[in-house]
């Protein structure tokens, strides 16, 4: 059962190293290995914070400079420039409505722009040469200012100002974007015209002017126009200070505080100017059309006046106007009348045909009706009362009651009556109606006796009333236009002068520097992250925990000073190659550096896996250069510094990599085998005087077979003989799985120690040495790890008492 177990927990295990060949890469594990390459964070922030501080050098400080405006607007949106001048949106005639979002826009239009480019020639920049940068001049800095009529606006151009003696100048290193044209020097003096590759060029001193004083060379640039207007353009913004507001803050960027400045005034008068003009451009429209709509008026008047005045003395007509409207009083009281008479007539028509009606019989008839004769009022209540009577008898008893019948018969008298009387009343009314429409013709008759007359005055009137209100209101109009040519009032006004911190903008030194120094340390940890995630390769033990095979311990990379000082970096582990001196033996008596320290714990485990049995011990790998002669040769020379007698066997007959260490002699192991020689004590060397118990054997002639060399009975008769006279034998042989000669040195062997070097073995061969160990291919198998590096906190141990790592031992556990 136990066997079945182990069985399934093998093949869990080969299938976890088969489907996860790395492991994760933790923050743990990734701090570690920053950690360790602490020297490249160091160099990395160096460089950038370098960098940074080169960049701030040699960029020029930028400054900012705002101002305040406030556009003014009514209630309505209305721009109220002038108070006078604003009543004119009542006529229709002027434009006065402005919304703050457009004045927004107005402020930074090109033309705007480019007025105050041209009225501050700043498409004209001069510059000074300084340690780092160039020095920007304007205002009280700058000496002279330069002139180019000839100069196309889409050309720009450069040249330089130099000062001779005597109050000369010479201008030279002419370019231009548009045209080429050689070398040449221009002298002169101020205020003179000269003659250029550019065209003529006068340069005139300035107010800051002194001809004692020493001026460096001046680079002057002329930038075209246009391009001039989008830079300008770029570093002017214009916003709302608050959404209810009509506050605009204009702010803009320059090298120059002064210049900036001198931007944001200038532009604010062109905006001022430019709204005056158009504002009175239209003022002048209007007063024209005002004074010309004047004399037309002047004259319809006097016409309509003498036509009245006319036709009333010709038609004798006083005042038709009073007449006409004591007619039409009389008029609609008859009206009046007429439409009273018709109701009462409707009601009374109503009622009858309600007393008449048989399905009313017994119903009460409507009091209040609005008839005018009170007799038939006093009839219906009387009818009514005697109605309600009847109702609530039937109601207790029936209608063949005598009472009951006397009460219909009473009723039915009642109501002959009262139709009797509504008949007369509508008789009455008829009478009164006719009356009344005949003296409604009447008056109609009078007001229409002279309808032409009516009408021809009316219309006169009217128009002269128009008329001499559209004059007042234009006279009115006129006197306000001429009080707004006179008072002029901006649109907007200046709530502070442009102002700002004395501090730059640009370059932001503690932004970039902080950039640089975070740049700085992300880059290394980036190229760490990459590097570490696309390495397939073992790193180190923590790659070697899921294995079974039995762990014997660690070799940390060993390189001597003067080797670190040859071979920077890791170009030869690339290769495959161990960096130390793969021809010497590190292990030394009394030594107590990290690599030392590392055999000393791997002697000790390899004492506590053999006992005092001599043990043949094979030294096997994967691939070739994981330093499996190195490993052999030095745990072998620490044997020996113990006392023990120790033999090293070159089983590379194809390499004879290990023979070196004696110098490789002409004789060795394919010879004795070969039967070159008879006894195997003169194949024997010593490999230094130092290590007394060390031997070795080397490979000698290299033979063509090597396989069929190691495969015959002298090999085995050869280490039998040995086991007789060393404590230990070690053989170093060629990687397995490649050959033959391992399996067939493996046969007289007792253990193999299967070396696996760090940043060489892919981890996916894990699985695979994994199944080595399972299959039990080689004899008592472990594992030992070759070239870790002794800072990499992550996979590798530190070596030496002053670290207190723990080590680990032949049975894969871990021992203090």
């Amino acid at each position: 059962m136990a066997e079945k177990n182990n069985t399934i927990d093998a093949e869990l295990l080969l299938r976890e190293l088969q489907g996860s060949p790395a492991n994760p890469l933790t923050v743990k594990d990734l701090f570690y290995l920053c950690i360790a390459k602490w020297r490249w964070f160091a160099v990395s922030v160096l460089i950038a914070a370098g960098a940074a501080v080169l960049y701030i050098l040699c960029t020029p400080p930028v400054y900012t400079r705002s101002v305040l405006v406030m556009v003014k607007e009514d209630s309505k949106g209305r721009s109220i420039g002038s108070d006078i001048s604003s009543l004119f949106s009542d006529l229709g005639l002027t434009q006065a409505s402005a919304n703050v979002n457009n004045e927004l826009l107005a402020m930074q239009t090109p033309a705007a722009i480019l007025e105050t480019i041209k009225r501050l020639q700043l498409d004209i920049d001069y510059r000074t040469d300084d340690i780092f940068r160039k020095e920007t001049l304007y205002g009280t800095s700058l000496p002279v200012k330069v002139a180019l009529p000839e100069l196309d606006d889409n050309e720009s151009a450069t040249f330089s100002i130099r000062w001779l003696p005597e109050g000369k100048i010479e201008l030279d290193d002419f370019g231009s974007s548009v045209r080429e044209f050689e070398r040449r020097t221009v002298t002169g003096a101020l205020n003179d015209t000269l003659a250029t590759p550019l065209g003529r060029i006068v340069v005139t001193p300035t107010a800051y002017w002194s001809a004692s004083e020493e001026y460096p060379s001046i680079h002057v640039s002329r930038t075209n126009l246009y391009d001039c207007t989008d830079n300008c353009r770029g570093q002017l913004t214009a916003e709302l200070s608050s959404e209810d507001a009509t506050v605009i803050r204009l702010a803009y960027e320059d090298v120059s505080v002064t210049r900036a400045e001198d931007v944001l005034n200038t532009l604010i008068s062109v905006y001022n100017e430019e709204w005056i003009r158009d504002k009175n451009q239209i003022t002048v429209s209007t007063s024209m059309f005002i004074t010309d709509r004047l004399g037309v008026l002047e004259r319809e008047l006097g016409d309509v006046d003498t036509d009245i005045s006319s036709y009333k003395s010709s038609n004798l007509l006083p005042d038709a106007e009073k007449v006409s409207e004591l007619y039409l009083e009389q008029s609609q009281e008859v009206k009046n009348q007429l439409l009273m008479l018709g109701t009462q007539i409707s009601m009374a028509r109503y009622i009858r045909d309600y007393l008449t009606g048989g399905k009313n019989r017994n119903q009460l008839l409507p009091a209040n009706s609005g008839l005018e004769s009170t007799g038939i009022e006093a009839q219906i209540s009387e009818y009514n009362a005697l109605q309600l009577r009847r109702n609530n008898l039937v109601a207790n008893s029936s209608e063949q009651n005598p009472l009951i019948v006397d009460l219909d018969q009473a009723l039915a008298a009642m109501r002959e009556a009262i139709v009797t009387s509504i008949d007369n009343l509508v008789i009455s009314l008829n009478t009164r109606k006719n009356e009344l429409e005949r003296s409604e013709q009447r008056t109609t008759a009078r007001i229409a006796a002279n309808p032409d007359q009516a009408k021809y005055l009316q219309s006169v009137g009217r128009q002269q009333k128009v008329k001499e209100a559209l004059y007042l209101f234009l006279l009115q109009k006129r006197e306000e236009n001429e009080l707004s040519k006179a008072f002029t009032a901006y649109n907007i006004r200046m709530l502070t002068p442009p102002m700002g911190n004395l501090k730059p903008v640009a370059p932001r030194k503690k932004l970039i520097l902080t950039a640089a120094f975070c740049f700085g340390l992300l880059f290394p940890l980036v190229v760490i992250y990459i590097c570490e995630t696309m390495n397939t390769a073992v790193r180190g033990r923590k790659d070697l925990g899921k294995l079974s095979v039995p762990f014997m311990g660690e070799i940390p990379l060993y390189t001597d000073r003067t080797e670190q000082k040859k071979r920077a970096g890791r170009i030869w582990r690339l290769f495959g190659k161990q960096q130390s001196g793969q021809k010497k033996i590190v292990v030394k008596e009394g030594k107590r550096d990290v690599v030392n320290e590392a055999f000393r714990v791997l002697r000790t485990n390899l004492e506590f896996m053999t006992g005092d049995t001599t043990e043949v011990i094979l030294f096997t790998s994967y691939n070739p250069g994981s330093g499996k002669t190195f490993l052999t040769m030095n745990i072998a020379a620490s044997l020996a510094i113990k006392g023990k007698k120790v033999l090293v066997i070159d089983g590379d007959l194809r390499h004879a990599s290990l023979s070196a260490y004696a110098g490789n002699p002409e004789v060795g192991l394919s010879d004795y085998l070969a039967g070159r020689t008879a006894s195997w004590q003169g194949i024997v060397c010593k490999v230094d005087e130092k290590y007394n118990g060390l031997d070795i054997i080397p490979v000698g002639t290299i033979p063509p077979n090597p396989a069929e060399l190691l495969f015959g009975e002298k090999l085995g008769l050869l280490i039998a003989e040995l086991r007789q006279v060393y404590d230990y034998i070690s053989i170093d042989c060629p990687p397995v799985d490649i050959v033959a000669d391992t399996q067939i040195l493996e046969k007289g062997a007792d253990r193999t120690f299967f070396v696996v070097r760090a940043g060489l073995l892919e981890r996916s061969m894990l699985a695979e040495l994994e199944e080595l160990y399972r299959q039990k291919k080689l004899k008592n198998m472990a594992v030992i790890l070759n070239g870790t590096e002794p800072e990499a906190g992550r996979y590798g141990y530190r070596y030496g008492y002053k670290y207190g790592y723990r080590y680990g031992y032949g049975n894969g556990k871990e021992k203090s």
